[in-house]
């Protein structure tokens, strides 16, 4: 995308269209969907049977089908009037307001695709089958990246390609599950049961859910409105860099988040307190031995990072400046947010969504607060400051709130290894830049930039492991052990 499109009118309108059946997908289907089928799902397959959990399945996919469905076609005829509202700056720009409207359209349909997609992964999680649902976004990337190299030149507005790449992304987000859903013996039927008491008890987890997850997108929301106003490309930055700083939160914290509810689920169901500390104690440490140093990389090199990865074609060093900029204010957030993606599946396991939205909540009046004295400070880049401080600020609040569930949590010794997490890594990487390491792998700007980036990576993760070693962070032993398991 940078490549092709840089940062600029058509990389603005695509994100800001692809904004609305993004944040959608987040809020219902991969979030709150997702995270209150699970829970039901797991009883009905622990406490009765795999046929009943699979006429679950069935009620719960014809009931998307049937109300994601409706939620599509007004999202496709009321695009102007969403548009006008989330992107408001664009109304002087007929050609981008116009853009951004079709585009919108066009990419609306994504919300059923991946909704259903949620339910499968669901399903599949719930028999400890993680590897093919994991792969799954990897095929939505795969259909964007071909649309867009593969249709380019064959469209006068090749902005469109990248909606079309969502859709194609979209179908192959489900297709490449449904072979490992069949080997797991379920066969999907139409079952307009919408009285179910399993689909009750989800649609009574996923209300709350629903409130809670919407409230930290009006943060989302409100920055793209705002960014809009500001300097054309700073909603691309803003994207660019967010999708940076996701990269470590969806390997580490997402995959250790999804792999915890099915196992946590399960031990509420067995009322075994001392298994569910154990267990939260085990994926707090491994997320923050892993997306400490993540953080602390992505602040120190986010220049060579930003360089390495966009700075081709029509994406310039000017661009690239900016992106960085956000990037750096987005690193500490990445701590709190990876946090959040860990502690709220203990929440949704004992059938909890209200106290997370109340959390929420409250987190999104910090943020909107925020905006307006860090905009002033740090333009553009405020919005993404903004942003991180509200989720070090939920983090915090869930994990305070966390013991009310009967888990015991060791504080002390958590925030112990923290704060030598966060030493090692800033002294490992901050050395890392002091030595005088100097060699040659090709002349060309990739090999350059390559290097530059190579010798921080690996001398500052070498050195993050060793510090600590010698700060007695027990993870450096655990978390090889854990990510060892099946």
């Amino acid at each position: 995308m940078a490549y092709f499109f840089g940062a600029g009118l058509v990389t603005d309108a695509f994100i800001a269209a692809y904004r609305i059946p993004n944040l959608l997908r987040d809020m219902f289907a991969e979030g709150a969907l997702s995270s209150a089928f699970v829970p039901v799902f797991k009883e009905q397959m622990v406490r009765e049977s795999d046929e009943k959990a699979f006429r679950l399945a069935s009620i719960v996919i014809t009931a998307v089908l049937t109300v994601v469905g409706l939620i599509v076609l007004m999202g496709i005829i009321a695009a102007p009037a969403i548009v006008y509202i989330t992107a408001n700056g664009f109304v002087p720009l007929p050609v981008k307001f116009d853009l951004t409207v079709n585009l919108t359209q066009i990419m609306f349909a994504y919300l059923l695709l991946v909704s259903l997609s949620a339910v499968v992964m669901g399903m599949l999680n719930s028999f400890d089958r993680f590897g093919v649902p994991a792969l799954s976004p990897a095929m939505f990337n795969l259909g964007v990246i071909l649309s867009v190299v593969g249709l380019y030149n064959f469209f006068d507005q090749p902005a469109y390609t990248l909606a079309i790449g969502v859709l194609v992304g979209g179908v192959g987000q489900i297709a490449i599950q449904l072979p490992s859903l069949r080997r797991i013996g379920y066969r999907f039927r139409l079952i307009f049961d919408f009285l179910d008491e399993g689909l009750k008890r989800v649609l009574r987890l996923i209300g709350p859910m629903i409130v809670g997850l919407s409230a930290g997108r009006v943060n989302i929301l409100v920055s793209t409105l705002l960014a809009s106003f500001m300097v054309e490309g700073s909603i691309s930055y803003l994207s660019y860099s967010y999708r940076l700083m996701h990269f470590p939160l969806g390997v580490f914290a997402v995959a250790l988040g999804t792999v915890a509810l099915p196992k946590v689920s399960e031990l509420v169901t067995r009322n075994d307190s001392e298994g569910l500390s154990r267990i939260f104690r085990e994926t707090i440490s491994a997320n923050m031995f892993l997306i400490i140093p993540s953080a602390v990389f992505l602040a120190m090199a986010g220049r060579e990072l930003v360089a390495l990865i966009f700075q081709w074609g029509a994406f310039g060093a000017g661009e690239s400046s900016s992106t960085a900029l956000a990037l750096l204010h987005y690193s500490y957030g990445l701590i709190g947010f990876a946090g959040v993606r860990v502690i709220v599946p203990f929440f949704y396991a004992f059938n909890d969504s209200k106290l997370p939205m109340r959390i929420s909540i409250i987190t999104v009046g910090v943020n909107l607060a925020l905006y307006y004295p860090l905009i002033k400070m740090l333009d553009f880049a405020g919005l993404a400051a903004a942003t991180s401080v509200a989720g070090l600020i939920n983090f915090v609040l869930l994990a305070i709130f966390l013991p009310s569930k009967g888990i015991a949590i060791p504080y002390t010794r958590i925030l112990v290894d923290v704060v030598r997490m966060i030493v090692a890594a800033v002294l490992a990487f901050y050395c890392a830049r002091l030595l005088p390491i100097s060699f040659s792998i090709g002349d060309s700007a990739l090999m350059q930039r390559l290097q530059d980036l190579l010798v921080l990576l690996v001398a500052g993760g070498i050195m993050y492991l060793l510090f600590c070693l010698v700060f007695r962070v027990r993870e450096v032993w655990r978390v090889p052990r854990l990510l060892l398991r099946k």
